[in-house]
């Protein structure tokens, strides 16, 4: 179900950076560099000097990723990973106002967890950071004027990201794991604290287990997330497996748009990522329901790619196979073609998919 845009509140929210806790800041940062085509821009910190954490800042195209090692009990990255393992920990937004922003958030009931201050690094920006649902921090970002990138961090960044042909342009949503009973509450919390409104919903029934989802974004567009949780009286199921191995809420996938999604997957698929598969009967039905604009269904089926489409046009999307050790976070690829929705006819198969490398992975329950 689809819902009227949100009310134009804060609408100059944009994600500004994504920082993720990890176990080895090196070995991540060379992952997504060698297979995803990210440029390493800047560093803070040592792998093995002092300091209580070790940083690495990845940027390509819009997309600007931190990975973040503990090298201290101290430092926050420590008690994360050992509680869920490599894993999202702010989505970082930026906006012109971290002070109202923060306020507003606080207001609203999200924890403060910095307030609003100049770091000595921040080339006379501003931030500030909030608890959000699950433990995601989010951090308020506001640079000097419009045209300066700030990181907080990092003072000092390196030339622009390389275009290594991925194509990987912007990020298009977060999907976010909740506990069952918590769907409501974390939708009703970034409406009023962010003003994300809800523009979209839908229960999900495969088999014997089904899921809610809610979509919550902003007027512009910028900052989507989707909020699922499981249904308690159905079988349990993927989203189930999620909570338990992350040992909470939290970020299951990062969506990455581009603009040919045959070619980014085909060269990621070059570069070492491994997709999960769909199977040949999506196919075989696929041209009675809609005709692919700009891809043939044989390059979708080549490349395991899904398409679906609604009143705006068509989106194309595939999941990669989960590499982390908990099977607890991976990346979607996604293009769109005037759709704004998130591939409603696509869920079952996407579920099947992933309920498929479960059982093969021996993850079922």
């Amino acid at each position: 179900m689809t819902h009227n845009a949100p009310s134009p509140v804060l609408p100059e929210l944009t994600v500004n950076h994504v920082e993720f806790y990890v176990a080895d800041a090196r070995e991540q940062a060379d992952r997504l560099c060698g297979q995803y085509g990210f440029t390493t821009v800047a560093a803070s910190g040592t792998p093995d000097g002092p300091g209580d954490h070790f940083s690495i800042a990845l940027r390509q195209g819009g997309i600007t990723l931190v990975v973040t090692e503990a090298r201290s009990e101290r430092h926050p990255a420590h008690a994360y990973v050992e509680a869920h393992g490599d894993g999202v920990a702010d989505i970082a937004l930026r906006t012109r106002d971290a002070r109202a922003a923060f306020d507003r958030a606080v207001a609203a009931g999200a924890g403060p967890l910095s307030p609003p201050h100049r770091p000595r690094d921040s080339r006379a920006g501003v931030t500030a950071a909030i608890d959000g649902i699950g433990g995601i921090r989010h951090t308020f970002v506001q640079a000097p004027d419009e045209d300066t990138f700030l990181l907080p961090g990092f003072p000092d960044l390196g030339a622009a990201a390389e275009d290594t042909g991925t194509a990987l342009l912007d990020i298009d949503h977060f999907a976010v794991c909740l506990g069952a009973g918590r769907l409501d509450a974390a939708v009703a919390f970034y409406g009023t604290a962010l003003g994300l409104g809800l523009v979209f919903e839908e229960k999900i029934n495969v088999g014997s287990q089904a899921m809610r989802s809610q979509v919550v974004q902003n007027a512009s567009g910028t900052v989507t997330l989707t909020l699922i949780e499981p249904d308690p009286t159905a079988d349990r199921g993927q989203i189930d497996a999620f909570l338990d191995s992350h040992r909470g809420d939290g970020v299951q996938h990062i969506a990455f748009r581009t603009d040919d999604v045959v070619r980014t997957v085909a060269t990621l698929a070059g570069r070492g990522v491994e997709f999960l598969t769909t199977p040949g009967s999506y196919y075989d039905l696929l041209g009675e329901r809609l005709t692919p604009d700009g891809h043939s269904i044989e390059e979708l089926r080549r490349l395991n790619v899904l398409a679906d489409e609604d009143h705006g046009g068509q989106l194309f999307q595939i999941f990669t196979h989960s590499v982390h050790p908990r099977r607890t976070f991976f990346l979607e690829i996604i293009e769109r073609l005037g759709a704004s929705t998130f591939g409603s006819s696509n869920i079952k198969a996407l579920y099947e998919a992933v309920e498929a490398e479960r059982a093969k992975a021996g993850a079922l329950s």
